[in-house]
């Protein structure tokens, strides 16, 4: 009997013992394709011999001080090396590691919030965001985050956020509808909310450049971003995006605001950044929001024991300086063409597979009873999860997840491989998906 707090206290789980590339090895020596890198983490698969060389190396110099009293290169560098390749408008803004992408919310929120204290306006505490959105864990994160079922245990623990509705075409487009129009349409809810609040009030907005977990991959509409950004101008808020999942190369650019022709004041980043060898992530803020800082207490309001861990630091600047040195942006590029090209092929007139989308290597499949009416399978039947424990028995590590069609209901499959996957891995996946699929809508079938 295992000691361990699971997730899952039904159910045992295979022991993973190795890493190799894009494959994972359990205690049986069964193989897996880590077809969605964990929750879009492992970018450069396992046990890259740069990176544990970077962070073998670093342990062996030193592994922590805190930060009250020390600063380390590995961090300088890290901050550096972000800063640097930040999209344009950061200027001398500065990075601050924290441990996981729910972390590094939280972080944003505290950030946010001492902005408007330190400019003397402490009147603006509310944050907006987007339903059907996720955001991390914590109860902060929680409250930020826009997904109905994951939110309601905790319902009456989080504090009040102002909402408005995800940008997503497939269910909420109209018909006749231009992208563009559909694009400034949505982004127009934000004032609107922002108009309800009181814009005196109205201190930033939250927001997935590329939607992730609980959404599955829906990019923005053409100029969403764009009049995004002028609205935040226009009422004086902080547009803060949140890349834990969709950044770090993931899209194609290392940051995917930069598609966007955007620049967030605080951008999040996590996931990719330390591409699964520790446990780190990122909070960028841009020139201005540094500049009240220091004209005002010159202090940061928020720390954390294990901020800026030398080890980890130094383990993503060497995942980094992987993905330059080797040109993989230019694959993930590469790659989720021929990913999205594989899977509208095989699924693009599915009966049951109502939409394709994604950007780059960051790919999804909405599933659907019927393509005409988009209506989604019934909860009971769970076809994520069945479709996740189906996929694993045949090898592959799929990213399914339940909610999407309205916070419950609609299931789809997000497939994120490492930068490194071959074509010949990714036809294997595309296929294994599409008996996954066969065999789980089978099931379906007789217990109907």
């Amino acid at each position: 009997m295992s000691a361990l707090l699971h997730r899952s206290l039904t159910s045992e789980l295979p022991t993973v013992v190795r890493g190799e590339g894009p494959y994972l090895f359990d205690s049986n020596g069964k193989r897996y394709f880590d077809g969605s890198c964990g929750a879009a983490v492992s970018c450069l698969g396992h046990s890259h011999p740069k990176v544990v060389e970077a962070i073998r190396e670093q342990v062996g110099q030193v592994s922590y001080a805190h930060t009250s009293f020390f600063t380390n290169e590995p961090a300088e560098q890290l901050a550096a090396h972000l800063i640097e390749r930040a999209p344009e408008g950061f200027g001398k803004g500065r990075a601050m590691f924290v441990g996981s992408g729910s972390e590094g919310v939280e972080a944003a929120l505290k950030l946010t919030r001492q902005y408007w204290i330190e400019k003397g306006r402490p009147e603006r505490s509310n944050i907006i965001a987007r339903d059907m959105a996720y955001h991390g864990n914590t109860l902060g994160a929680l409250a930020v985050g826009g997904h109905m079922a994951r939110r309601a245990p905790y319902a009456p623990m989080l504090m009040n956020v102002g909402r408005v509705p995800a940008c997503y075409p497939y269910r909420r487009q109209e018909i006749g509808e231009t992208d563009a129009d559909f694009g400034v349409r949505m982004a127009e809810t934000l004032r609107d909310e922002v108009e309800r609040l009181g814009p005196e009030t109205v201190a930033g907005f939250f927001v997935e450049p590329v939607s992730g977990a609980t959404l599955g991959c829906v990019p923005p509409a053409p100029g969403y971003f764009r009049r995004i950004r002028e609205i935040c101008d226009a009422y004086d808020i902080l547009l803060v995006a949140d890349e834990v999942m969709c950044g770090m190369g993931r899209t194609g650019t290392l940051f995917a605001m930069e598609q966007e022709g955007v620049c967030p004041d605080i951008i999040i980043v996590a996931k990719g950044l330390g591409a699964g060898f520790q446990p780190i992530a990122g909070v960028l803020a841009r020139e201005s929001v540094i500049d009240a800082i220091e004209a005002g207490s010159g202090a940061l309001a928020n720390g954390h024991t294990y901020m800026s861990h030398a080890v980890a630091c130094a383990g993503s600047l060497a995942a980094l300086k992987v993905i330059e040195d080797e040109n993989l942006l230019e694959r993930v590029v590469y790659l989720g063409k021929y990913l999205r090209a594989g899977l509208e092929s095989r699924f693009g007139q599915h009966a049951h597979v109502g939409d394709i989308r994604g950007r780059g290597l960051f790919q999804a499949m909405e599933f659907v009873t019927d393509r005409e009416t988009k209506e989604p399978f019934p909860k009971e039947f769970a076809l994520a999860a069945r479709f996740k424990a189906t996929a694993m028995q045949a090898g592959l590590v799929t990213y399914p997840s339940a909610g999407c069609a309205d916070g419950v209901l609609g299931d789809h499959l997000l497939l994120a491989p490492p930068y490194i996957s071959t074509e010949e891995q990714i036809d294997s996946m595309i296929d294994i998906c599409d008996d996954v699929l066969r065999q789980c809508l089978a099931e379906q079938k007789t217990a109907a």
